[in-house]
């Protein structure tokens, strides 16, 4: 089972090279935003837990993140492995996706990849991106340039867990999505 963490600011371009890469390795793309969406939208029990946090604007907590993900793993046990975009967030998640991965298929997370962009790029994706999305959280600056902001004090830190594993390798996210994609095989091709 292989596992691959893709990790990186808002506009980094996870999402993009993570359905890229999930068909060149024969990986399940694993979003959590997707995740929350499918739970919200058909109104399972934790997609209806999740929409009470978020409807009184707070954080969805770890333990409920987890337990969706943890369902979408199950559900697709016979895959080759994953390709997780926009998990773990938080130190806690890193910790509890060790013991998930352990538990369900003695296996653990073959390496992080992680994006740097500049800032300036990002609001700009973002802003791009708005155009095609129809996110209203795309097309407010301020609200891009608080999530960038977000990310660096509550998100980045998890990338130190990862690196004190030795399972952190850093690459520039900008350029063509080819070269992008090119970086990120060749880091995955030496794990897997």
């Amino acid at each position: 089972m292989n596992i691959i963490v893709l990790f990186g600011p808002p506009g980094s371009g996870k999402g993009t090279q993570a359905e890229i890469l999930a068909k060149k390795f024969q990986l399940k793309h694993v979003s959590t935003g997707d995740l929350f969406r499918y739970n919200m939208k058909n109104d399972t029990k934790l997609g209806l837990d999740a929409k009470s946090y978020i409807d009184n604007g707070k954080l969805v907590p770890d333990e409920l993140t987890t337990e969706m993900l943890k369902d979408e793993l199950q559900r697709n046990s016979d895959q080759k492995g994953f390709i997780l975009d926009g998990y773990p967030r938080t130190t806690s998640q890193a910790e509890a996706l060790d013991v998930l991965l352990k538990e369900l298929f003695q296996a653990e997370v073959n390496v992080t990849l992680a994006l740097y962009v500049d800032d300036e790029v990002l609001v700009q994706r973002i802003l791009k991106r708005s155009l095609d999305s129809g996110r209203s959280d795309d097309a407010d600056e301020n609200i891009i340039r608080n999530r960038i902001k977000e990310y660096y004090e509550k998100t980045a830190i998890v990338s130190d867990y990862y690196k004190d594993q030795n399972k952190l390798v850093e690459l520039k996210g900008e350029g063509s999505i080819e070269e992008i994609t090119r970086s990120l095989s060749e880091e995955i091709e030496k794990v897997v």
